[in-house]
């Protein structure tokens, strides 16, 4: 029986499942399975997987149904004490899981351990740093308040607590990883591992690039968060609701800047400042939304993609004489 059980759901993943697998199949701790889970995939990815040669990884395949059916599919086949998830696009560094599997082993009340994510490009280039939180022990309203696992590739989970808890849930894609951490986090212990160790790809076509679906998704969340937290954390719907509008703000102005994510930007931006007025107060943050809502809503996507193109490569220059 493996320690650990890797799963990948994978849908059309043909650009960037061999590069996945090979972060999984380069970890420093080796006893884990990699269970690919094909999702009704129709192009190439079931051919790239077949190359693969490797006894620890096991192909899957069923029709389409989605990321959190897929994952439900993973766990009905693993056999690990462990479980890991890891998106599709998505990398790891090497010592990833044996630095997990080492703080749970350190920190057995804790049921779940988790590393900082940063963000990469398309082309797997680095393009920024996430929020590097560090919280362990009671998380939940921690959580709550600001998702900082940021990524459904990140944990490492205790096998027996995912079984306590159920599986994930389909009713709140795309938010079904924070449903999950908030799940886990209301009975069990969590604990950090401070390094960046999950590479998070940001892509035009994923589905976090939805954010109507994800503004529905977060609601429903919370809806099933209110429904079950503790009077003593009531108070705290406003601060919640303005962050994660805060987020849903900065990703919807994330991918191309057409008319559309810029007018849904507005709506955002303008139920943040109602939980939130505060935000107002971050001068430089508020400069780079407003101005990133302008070129949304005023210029065609090819003249504002240009534009901010050429501003993105003159900060860069600027980095590089500073340095």
């Amino acid at each position: 029986m493996p320690l650990i059980s890797v799963i990948i759901p994978a849908y059309n993943a043909e650009k960037t499942i061999q590069e996945t697998i090979e972060s999984v199949l380069k970890q420093t701790l080796s006893d884990f399975e990699l269970l690919v889970i094909n999702d009704g995939s129709t192009d190439r990815t079931l051919e790239i997987l077949s190359q693969i040669k490797d006894e620890r990884l096991r192909v899957f395949s069923y029709p389409n149904a989605g990321v959190a059916p897929t994952r439900n599919r993973g766990l009905t086949q693993a056999t690990g004490e462990y479980i890991s998830f890891l998106d599709a696009d998505d990398l790891w560094t090497p010592d990833k899981l044996e630095a997990q599997l080492k703080a749970l082993q350190e920190n057995p009340q804790a049921a779940v351990a988790y590393s900082w994510t940063d963000w990469i490009d398309e082309s797997g280039q680095f393009l920024r740093p996430g929020g590097h939180i560090t919280e362990s022990g009671q998380v939940y309203e921690k959580l709550l308040v600001r998702d900082f696992i940021e990524s459904g590739s990140n944990p490492l989970i205790r096998q027996t607590v995912l079984t306590e808890v159920g599986e994930f849930d389909s009713s709140v894609t795309p938010c079904e990883d924070w449903d999950m951490w908030l799940r886990l986090a209301a009975g069990y212990e969590f604990v950090a591992v401070p390094s960046a160790q999950i590479l998070y790809r940001i892509s035009p076509t994923s589905a976090s690039f939805n954010v109507w679906k994800m503004e529905a998704g977060s609601l429903r969340v919370l809806e099933k968060a209110w429904a079950q937290a503790p009077p003593s954390i009531q108070h705290l719907k406003r601060e919640i609701l303005g962050n994660r509008y805060k987020y849903l703000t900065l990703k919807a102005l994330e991918g191309n800047l057409e008319r559309r994510q810029g007018l849904v930007a507005v709506r955002f931006f303008w139920q943040a400042i109602l939980n939130d007025p505060a935000w107002l107060r971050r001068g430089k943050l508020m400069v780079i939304v407003l101005f990133k809502i302008g070129l949304a809503t005023l210029l065609s996507p090819h003249q504002a993609q240009g534009i901010r193109t050429s501003l993105r490569n003159s900060l860069r220059k600027e980095r590089q004489l500073q340095n």
